[in-house]
């Protein structure tokens, strides 16, 4: 007796690739047409010579033929669908090819206007002597969706047909300059993403192999089958089904299938794990489900090797060319993530057991997850078939498997008893290099997503397992490849520097020193000087210990050379924790003080920014106004903060982001405050901070042959300098600078003499500094202060 459910649509994971792959392309094609036009347009040169060659008649008789070709593919491939009674794919698959033409239409439509007038040269590559083309060809991008929603991939014969057809029309259409060949690339992709778009959403049609056919291959493998019905049960293996089966000679099996069709499943997140981590934590598996499946089998062989409690693989079989069917001898039992109760001492030492025993061929489960142990009879325990593991490990991935497993058992018995198994089980030098690596990156996804909900269960986990091991040193152990911090900054200062190589193409440096007053620009150079000056008179104001003024001024100096490198604001404030440190001042004090000086700094700044506004407001005959896209932007912001202050989740966020920094700062300052003379140093060093970058700014106007209002630089200043600790790029380059520009424009100036005054500001403030603060950075290093 067979019983099955077959899905009526499926959504195959390998469309939405080809969906996502072909919407890149359309992207980086046009990027190309307007970053690289003299190459595009060379290719699109040579093809016009070589067209200029072939006979006019073989034109004029071709042309005609392709495209009744290309009018005929559509309606035969109509025909076959009807007489294959798939009248439901058929309608999807003309009412998408129909729309996309009509979008792909009114695009071309759009690219006509002035906005787009860009991007339509470079897909035209519009020239003298060339014939008006449009930038699209609708026809052939929706005859692309009309066949990608139809799916001729396992049919060659037609495949191969359109993909000729296509080449045909394309060369006629090229030889009679009716098109170009970035405007036909960019047609065919775009009916590719919409076509493979629209069949990822709606789902295909299967071509599964049904459960009597599998049932008729594992015979055929030696394991007669009586009775097979299908099962849903949530799990983290790659499998398409599961099926629960009986053998005609008694016992039972645990089959699962791997479709065709599911091919590529999960690949995105794979390859986003890739980049991000090293290769031995990232656990790449193969495309292939034939690979995939092979790896299965290989595991499974070592494992009984091993002597490892795992279900036997009792049959590896394909059926038919879309599926592979893999067959475990079933066991009776509940997995662990099922399991009421708590598991017993001996159900976790037998755990414990199954997995040395594996790491003793060096081999690795690295899915050792709630839902791969299952609890048997008698305190039974079986290690689930791992859906991706290694053979011959290395010591790597060995520890991150008991990193995995400690870190599970964590969270269905808490930190301590899981903690106590662990160092039962492993020797102590052992130990402590597994205890690095417990990081939630280095977990399973339903293990990182868990503890995501309890962050206090690694925390408590490390602190108990180094409790037991005293002395002992632990190494920190880096396992990306590059953080999702990094990736953002390096993505905001490539923008950042775009659009300051925009704002320095409106006015050249150069040019900027050849004609500035540099009797101004001296006072300017000194006033940056002062600002350091402030900073060390800040800092040495919230410390209660004496600090050398000299070394506190070049730990400021050698900031400047650090933000070079580093988001604003963060390098410079972990530069002078570390001074602090290296004056004898405890970690948490240094912490505290240098976050009593940014908390002052925050207080001044937006008291500063009220008193300014308020000035520009009272005075007529120069009254700042900010452009209108600025109150939108200052109204999301309000929203934004209103709305996660409203939501539960957003307060804890803030609780969990603010409480630890009000918990160092605030008993700092209510320390520093019984020294009113620290403290006015303090404030006043702030003060002496902001007002010497205020006229600086202000002297720097003056030195281009402009002036503007001293409440108008201030309020400019403010608020660019608040713009550049927001945004994530070396010393806030880019916002800083576009900020600035944007400010002073508003506040009257010309935009050349805004952009000109702002450059010269940064060169003094930002770029001058740099080597200087390189050489106070190397001075401070030698004399041990930093």
């Amino acid at each position: 007796m067979v019983t099955d459910r077959l899905e009526h649509r499926i959504r195959k994971p390998a469309d939405l690739l080809r969906c996502i792959a072909a919407s890149i392309t359309v992207v980086v094609l046009a990027a190309l047409g307007i970053g690289a036009s003299a190459t595009t347009r060379g290719v699109e040169t040579n093809i016009v010579e070589v067209s200029t060659s072939v006979p006019h008649a073989l034109l004029a008789t071709t042309r005609p033929l392709a495209l009744f070709a290309v009018l005929i593919l559509p309606v035969a491939l109509a025909i076959r669908q009807l007489v294959r009674r798939q009248s439901r794919g058929l309608a999807e698959a003309a009412a998408t090819g129909v729309l996309t033409g009509a979008a792909v239409r009114a695009a071309d439509y759009l690219l006509r206007r002035e906005a787009a007038v860009r991007l339509y040269d470079a897909i035209t590559m519009s020239r003298p002597g060339i014939s008006h083309v449009t930038a699209l060809d609708a026809y052939l991008a929706g005859l692309v969706a009309y066949t990608a929603v139809i799916g001729l991939g396992r049919r060659p014969r037609w495949q191969t047909a359109l993909w000729l057809l296509v080449g045909v029309y394309a060369l006629v259409n090229l030889a009679a300059l009716n098109t170009t060949v970035l405007s036909l690339l960019i047609s065919v992709l775009i009916g590719a993403a919409v076509g493979m778009g629209v069949r990822y959403a709606a789902g295909a049609i299967p071509t599964r192999s049904t459960a009597e056919e599998i049932a008729e291959a594992l015979g055929s493998a030696g394991c007669p089958l009586s009775e097979m019905r299908r099962v849903w049960r949530p799990g983290t293996g790659n499998e398409s089904r599961r099926y629960a089966a009986l053998l005609s000679g008694g016992g039972g099996l645990d089959v699962y299938v791997y479709d065709w069709d599911q091919q590529a499943a999960g690949l995105l997140y794979r390859l986003y794990r890739l980049v991000r981590l090293q290769q031995q934590v990232s656990r790449g598996s193969p495309l292939s489900q034939d690979r995939a499946v092979e790896r299965l089998a290989l595991l499974s062989y070592a494992a009984a090797d091993a002597d490892v409690p795992m279900p036997r693989l009792r049959a590896l079989v394909r059926s038919d060319r879309e599926a592979v069917v893999l067959a475990y001898e079933h066991h009776d039992g509940t997995t662990l993530a099922e399991y009421d109760g708590e598991p017993t001492s001996t159900q976790l030492s037998r755990v414990w057991d199954a997995v040395l025993a594996l790491h003793a061929h060096r081999v690795t489960h690295r899915s050792l997850t709630a839902e791969n142990i299952l609890l048997t009879a008698d305190d039974g325990v079986l290690l689930l078939a791992p859906p991706g593991g290694d053979v011959a490990a290395t010591d790597l991935q060995i520890r991150l498997d008991l990193a995995q497993l400690i870190a599970e058992l964590a969270l269905r018995v808490g930190p301590d008893r899981s903690a106590d198994l662990a160092l039962e089980k492993m020797p102590a030098d052992e130990l402590i290099a597994v205890v690095p690596l417990l990081q939630t990156v280095a977990l399973s996804r339903s293990t990182r997503a868990a503890l995501r909900r309890r962050r206090d269960v690694l925390p408590a986990l490390r602190k108990r397992l180094l409790a037991n091991v005293p002395g002992a040193e632990v190494t920190p152990v880096h396992l990306e490849r590059i953080r999702l911090r990094t990736l953002a900054t390096l993505v905001v200062t490539v923008i950042a520097a775009y659009l300051l190589a925009g704002e320095i193409a409106r006015a050249s440096l150069a040019t900027v020193l050849r004609s500035a007053d540099w009797s101004w620009g001296i006072a300017a150079l000194a006033l940056s000087a002062l600002t350091y000056v402030g900073a060390a008179l800040s800092l040495t104001g919230f410390v209660a210990e004496r600090l050398n003024f000299l070394l506190t001024t070049l730990a400021q100096l050698a900031g400047s050379f650090v933000t070079l490198v580093t988001p604003a604001a963060v390098g410079g404030a972990a530069l002078n924790i570390r001074y602090l440190q290296r004056k004898k001042i405890a970690a948490p004090i240094a912490a505290a003080s240098v976050g009593v000086s940014q908390v002052v700094a925050f207080v001044m700044h937006i008291m500063l920014l009220v008193i300014f506004i308020a000035l520009t407001g009272t005075s007529d005959s120069h009254q700042f106004k900010l452009p209108a896209v600025a109150y939108f932007v200052l109204a999301g912001l309000v929203a934004v903060a209103l709305g996660v202050a409203a939501l539960p989740a957003g307060r804890r966020l803030l609780r969990a982001r603010v409480a630890p920094a009000l918990s160092q700062v605030l008993p700092r300052l209510l320390q520093m405050a019984q020294h009113p003379r620290k403290i006015a140093q303090g404030v006043g060093g702030t003060l002496l901070l902001s007002v010497a970058y205020i006229l600086c700014l202000d002297v720097c106007i003056r030195a281009v042959g402009s002036s503007v209002p001293i409440p108008s630089v201030a309020v400019v200043y403010l608020t660019g300098s608040a713009l550049g600790s927001l945004v994530p790029t070396p010393g806030g380059l880019g916002a800083v600078e576009a900020a600035l520009s944007a400010g002073l424009t508003a506040a009257g100036l010309p935009g050349a003499v805004a952009v000109s005054a702002v450059l010269f500001y940064r060169l003094l403030t930002f770029w001058l500094p740099v080597p200087i603060g390189w050489v106070a950075l190397k001075y401070l290093e030698r004399r041990q202060a930093l």
